[in-house]
């Protein structure tokens, strides 16, 4: 146990180590709150007094909730050492989480933007102050979990940061290789003469690699054998990076270095946030210091993308999802150029549902009044272009690619290795494994919307009936086309009902979840395992048979994706695909007969206007000897109350009745309408009008 007057801790609780001092946790002797006691060794005192107290100056200088607050300064009772105590951030550093399988292929989206929030945000505080850090990373980032069950990341380690003002340089060299810039690298790494000084961008590159890896899992500029053991290549990876490319990977010995420009596909941010960050990444990524971006414009960069709302779009006939990034402020025209900008479907031939519903967005609605999507109830797209849309469906990289080999001998260290990834490829297989049912579900949903739309939209099946005039001739032959229409959609809606039974019995997302657990399991017996300097007979016979079952667990996740998951999925995109081009057929004739019937009702409603005139005839109209004003009633020609009566509750009606009663309805009208044109007939010839 080590103490000062008012802290006490173990050695044993670690929380992290470097080169010039350890972090412990520790308790308050009082109270018995938990603090983070930052303890500096004996080489931390070789350097100079003022870099000594520099972090401490720091720390009292600052004032952030994204930046560890300092609590006090004291000294241990035997040794007299300097001691910081610190806020304790109980969920450890964004590298642990990072770490963990679950992140392999990076954060999710929502957690990666609380991520670049708080950094920005800590960031921010840093310049508004005047300080440079020199050593951001992901293990210089620490993690609490707050009240409502949120992450809230704080900066950390400010050993190394100093003043400085945007306009001025230093030249001493600090920080972690992999997240160097170059030029710093070069001198500190490579230990070669330079007359370089740096300036505050440097902490802009260390923050573009911090955030490359939190969304991909990975660094961006890897050579092969790693940042470690081959720095030259390191060091020309990063300097004849080409402008705009965000990443560099050398795959062999003395190979090709492979630029990308893109975030890889097995990132898990979608599209949407892609587009927003590279730019970003490329511009802060910038070898050249007088052409790398600046604090103002990296700030305006990523509070552009923190001030926007997500719109998730589900493209029906593309099969495919898509989240919109939008300013609240923006219209639905701004919205639908970027649905346009990920889909190809231009805004003109945009039409939305939600939730069973034709959505319709006025065009200067803003986007803060939009509904509330998210991945699983999104604004669902169709597109009535007359051009089918392709199949697009969910993309992603096989994860089988992504599972390591298990080499037979014993190696507790590369075991434990190879189970970290395996549990993390894993991780990514259930994660695709969802996706694709979620796919399915908004599919089966989707279309099912679409063929009963609720009785609202100018396309839609009820709506036509609504719609429906008595005009005898056009309901005879518009009778035919709506009956055959019901049969093929009753036949698509069962297979959607039985779809959907499927999907409630399939139980793969169970069956990965249980293997994933089993194979967790393994990993951290093998963790603990690295942790042994030798391991008994026994447990080596243990070790070996866990890892065959890890491999057979890994195997068995690969085979209920590839066999069930992605099969279904499969099989679902064909019949959508089909079921889509019926569907949309039987719209667009649905819709030309309820523009033909349209143009009907207008004809009846001006015999209706001569009906009206035998009844109220002009002084110039008058009857001839033994003739009798008849009214519309008497004539049984009320038709407007007719239709309005049949007309108003018929989307109720056609769920109640069925499609079959309202058939018997219209030929019910269709008769009425042929005695009446009889009696308009008679009329006609008895006292013709200018008008009949």
């Amino acid at each position: 146990m080590q103490s000062t007057p008012n802290y006490l801790w173990s050695t044993e609780d670690l929380l992290g180590q470097g080169a010039t001092a350890s972090v412990y946790k520790a308790r308050n002797k009082k109270s018995g709150e938990l603090v983070a006691v930052k303890v500096f060794n004996n080489a931390s005192y070789l350097r100079p007094q003022e870099v000594q107290m520099r972090e401490f100056e720091m720390l009292r200088k600052l004032n952030h909730k994204n930046i560890v607050k300092l609590f006090a300064v004291e000294e241990t009772g035997s040794s007299k050492q300097k001691v910081l105590v610190m806020e304790y951030c109980s969920s450890g550093s964004l590298l642990n989480v990072l770490e963990d399988p679950a992140n392999a292929f990076g954060l999710a989206e929502s957690e990666f933007l609380i991520v670049l929030q708080c950094v920005v945000a800590g960031m921010n505080h840093l310049r508004e102050n005047g300080v440079v850090h020199r050593d951001i990373k992901p293990g210089n980032i620490m993690r609490l979990v707050g009240e409502d069950g949120q992450s809230i990341y704080k900066l950390t380690d400010f050993g190394a940061a100093r003043e400085l003002e945007d306009d001025e340089k230093f030249v001493s060299v600090y920080g972690t290789e992999e997240y160097l810039h170059p030029d710093v690298y070069e001198r500190a790494v490579l230990r070669k003469p330079q007359q370089k000084a740096f300036g505050v961008t440097v902490d802009l590159w260390s923050i573009g690699v911090t955030f490359y890896h939190a969304a991909t899992g990975s660094l961006p500029f890897v050579p092969f054998g790693g940042p470690r053991r081959n720095k030259e290549i390191m060091y020309r990876i990063t300097t004849e990076k080409p402008p705009g490319a965000i990443a560099g990977i050398q795959r062999q010995e003395n190979g090709t270095i492979e630029w990308s420009y893109e975030l890889p596909i097995t990132c898990r941010l979608s599209t949407g946030l892609k587009d927003q960050l590279i730019p970003i990444l490329a511009n802060i990524l910038e070898v050249d210091q007088e052409k790398c971006w600046g604090f103002d414009q990296f700030f305006a960069g990523t509070n552009d993308i923190l001030h926007r709302i997500v719109v998730d779009v589900f493209s029906l006939q593309q099969a495919s999802s898509h989240r919109i990034y939008i300013h609240s402020y923006n219209t639905t025209t701004k919205f639908l150029d970027a649905v346009y900008k990920q889909t190809n479907i231009v805004p003109h031939h945009q039409e939305y549902f939600f939730e069973g519903h034709l959505y319709e967005l006025d065009p200067n609605l803003q986007a803060h009044n939009f509904c509330k999507t998210t991945e699983s109830s999104p604004l669902t797209l169709l597109s009535t272009s007359e051009q089918p849309e392709d199949v697009v469906g969910v993309r992603y990289r096989d994860p089988a690619l992504e599972f390591p080999k298990f080499v037979p001998r014993m190696d507790v260290v590369a075991d434990c290795s190879a189970a970290k990834s395996a549990v993390g490829a894993a991780h990514q297989t259930l994660r695709l494994g969802r996706a694709l049912r979620r796919g399915r579900e908004l599919l089966a949903r989707g279309l099912h919307w679409v063929m009963y739309e609720a009785g609202r939209g100018p396309a839609g099946l009820d709506v036509v009936k609504m719609r429906l005039q008595r005009v005898d001739e056009e309901l005879s032959q518009c009778s035919h086309g709506i009956f055959d229409f019901q049969g093929a959609l009753d036949g698509i809606l069962a297979e959607l009902l039985k779809d959907r039974q499927q999907m409630h019995e399939d139980k793969s997302i169970q069956q990965m979840e249980c293997c994933l657990e089993k194979m967790q399991v393994i990993y951290r017996q093998f963790k603990k395992a690295r942790t042994c300097l030798r391991l008994s007979y026994n447990e080596e016979q243990i070790h070996k048979l866990d890892k065959l079952n890890l491999g057979s667990l890994a195997r068995r996740v690969l085979s209920i994706f590839q066999n069930e998951c992605v099969q279904q999925y499969q099989e679902a995109l064909a019949l959508h695909s089909s079921r889509m081009r019926k569907v949309c057929e039987i719209r667009k004739q649905l819709k030309r007969l309820s523009n033909h019937i349209s143009a009907c009702s207008v004809e009846m409603m001006e015999c209706q206007d001569c009906l009206q005139g035998v009844e109220h005839p002009s002084p110039a109209q008058e009857l001839l000897p033994g003739q009798q004003g008849l009214t519309v009633q008497e004539l049984g020609l009320n038709l407007p109350c007719k239709m309005q009566e049949l007309g108003l509750d018929l989307p109720c009606k056609m769920q109640e009745l069925g499609m079959q009663e309202l058939l018997e309805q219209m030929r019910s009208v269709a008769c009425d309408l042929q005695f009446n044109n009889s009696i308009i007939e008679r009329l006609g010839g008895a006292a013709p009008t200018p008008n009949v």
